[in-house]
């Protein structure tokens, strides 16, 4: 039997092998053969991560982490702003419903007694604009634990001697009457004679308004009047030729 010996060749040990053998050694334990901390500073990193992540959060859902700037004040709601009133803001509503009212039952003859177009569409613009309006205003009195004017405020007196004082613009039961009974143009002419008349008492009636008044809500809405029949006095005043 043939006996085989194996015979191993060691490289000679140089100063370059020990010095690149220590390196790897250091990589790998840390100085003075201290195992690194591996996982200590794996588990360290996840904990920040995580407290990173929860002061995002709280970002998100507060603002900005740390601020202490004070929150900016309410605006205030639009039922405070409403409440604001003075007796002139009473006063306008509770004359403007009445005159309001005028105004729409003298549209509403248009419908069956003008033979011309531009009338009757002007006719039913006023009441369609006016009859809301009074809605408005009469939710403003009830807000404001006022008064609001029956819908038969007119009855049984003269159109231009209203109880709530002198009301510009307003008819006397005599002119109404003649209004009931003109038909074609000469419905047209006393319809927007009349209607021109009515329209400046409501402009008058709403500067007293935005003289006086308090509430912003009843102010907007006598400078909408003004405007509005402003432009509406001018088209009759085109359509009187």
């Amino acid at each position: 039997m043939t006996t085989h010996t194996r015979t191993t060749t060691h490289a000679p040990e140089t100063a370059d092998t020990r010095l690149t053998a220590r390196t790897r050694l250091t990589a790998r334990t840390g100085p003075a053969g201290r195992a690194r901390p591996t996982a200590t500073l794996t588990g360290a990193a996840a904990v920040g991560v995580a407290l990173l992540l929860a002061l995002t959060g709280c970002a998100g859902d507060s603002g900005e982490v740390g601020s202490s700037a004070p929150a900016a004040p309410e605006p205030a709601s639009t039922a405070e702003a409403s409440a604001e009133h003075n007796d002139a803001d009473v006063q306008f509503a509770q004359m403007m419903i009445v005159h309001h009212r005028g105004a729409v039952e003298m549209a509403e003859l248009a419908a069956d007694r003008t033979e011309t177009p531009e009338v009757l569409d002007l006719a039913e613009r006023i009441a369609a604009a006016q009859g809301p309006e009074i809605d408005t205003m009469s939710s403003w009195l009830e807000a404001w634990d006022a008064e609001v004017p029956a819908d038969d405020a007119m009855a049984g007196m003269d159109h231009g001697d209203m109880d709530h004082g002198s009301m510009p613009g307003m008819m006397t039961d005599e002119q109404m009457a003649q209004l009931e009974d003109a038909e074609g143009a000469a419905f047209d002419e006393a319809f927007l004679t009349m209607m021109i008349e009515h329209h400046q008492g409501a402009i008058t009636m709403a500067q007293d308004e935005i003289d006086g008044g308090e509430n912003p809500d009843a102010v907007a809405l006598a400078e909408t009047i003004i405007e509005d029949q402003t432009a509406e006095i001018s088209e009759m005043t085109a359509l009187l030729g």
